[in-house]
């Protein structure tokens, strides 16, 4: 059951899904048609706003002063929203990129067939719920009006939009070895974000000296640092550790038991503290 605190999403049943199908919020009404020879990424929704930056200014040479002027979302737009929709995507020149926070059962053929790149960004659970939460009551499309503990509990029955965090992150980690898959873990950007940009430069075909590589990666560590920024982000979705500050005891001891029971035979791992 879904009460007023949260917009009902939208119940997907796809022949790839299984008979219990998919929760996708309300905009994701359309049929998700994506042309070939197409560059995307998939990843959950908290963090993928720092990943769409890095991976723009990774791909197209920018600076962090040049994304903060620019709609960052007509030049990244997301797959499966309406706004600004698969006539923006048809325009942009190949390699596109597009973000998406499909399952990866749902991502176009030409994905799954490996004609296209995918760079797919996990978060430790604890601090995306934090964030994701928090999300949901910034914006007023979402109109979250629920405590942060019944939104935890959704988030850990699988009762929020996108279905389940727990499938969502092993689909993508099952395909980790795939050729065009570059899997990542949201809180290596803050431990060691030159060889995540090295990563990335390398899987997006970027080729940069050891003087343009430092250069890229201060600019990223700029985006990082913006994000994280108490006076940027008022409400800190980016830091690692979020959940701390939130969780009691009882949430703490609950959700881990849920995480074990729902990952445990998964061997993708976390770190929760930095």
């Amino acid at each position: 059951e879904w009460d007023s605190a949260l917009r009902a999403p939208v119940h997907v049943v796809s022949p790839m899904c299984g008979p219990g199908g998919a929760l996708l919020p309300p905009a994701c009404t359309r049929s998700l048609g994506l042309p070939l020879n197409t560059r995307c990424w998939g990843f959950s929704p908290p963090g993928t706003s720092l990943l769409q930056e890095v991976v723009y200014l990774v791909s197209q040479g920018a600076d962090p002063d040049e994304i903060g002027l620019m709609n960052i979302d007509e030049q990244l737009p997301v797959l499966e929203y309406p706004q600004p929709g698969l006539d923006i995507i048809k325009e942009l020149t190949s390699p596109r990129l597009i973000k998406s926070h499909l399952p990866y059962r749902f991502l176009p053929s030409d994905l799954h067939n490996g004609d296209s790149k995918v760079i797919y960004m996990a978060r430790n659970p604890k601090d995306l719920v934090v964030s994701y939460y928090q999300f949901h009551r910034s914006l007023r499309t979402m109109s979250y009006r629920g405590t942060f503990q019944e939104f935890c509990r959704r988030f850990m029955n699988d009762k929020l939009g996108y279905g389940s965090w727990f499938e969502h992150v092993q689909e993508f980690w099952e395909h980790r070895m795939d050729s065009n898959v570059l899997f990542l873990k949201y809180e290596d950007m803050h431990r060691d974000l030159v060889t995540m940009v090295e990563q990335l430069a390398r899987f997006l075909g970027v080729s940069c000296d050891k003087t343009q590589l430092e250069a890229l990666t201060e600019h990223c560590h700029q985006l990082v640092d913006q994000c994280c920024n108490a006076e940027a982000l008022p409400v800190g979705r980016g830091r690692v550790g979020l959940w701390k500050d939130i969780f009691t005891v009882s949430m703490n001891e609950k959700f881990d038991l849920v995480y074990k029971q729902k990952m445990g035979k998964c061997d993708l791992t976390f770190d929760f503290y930095l």
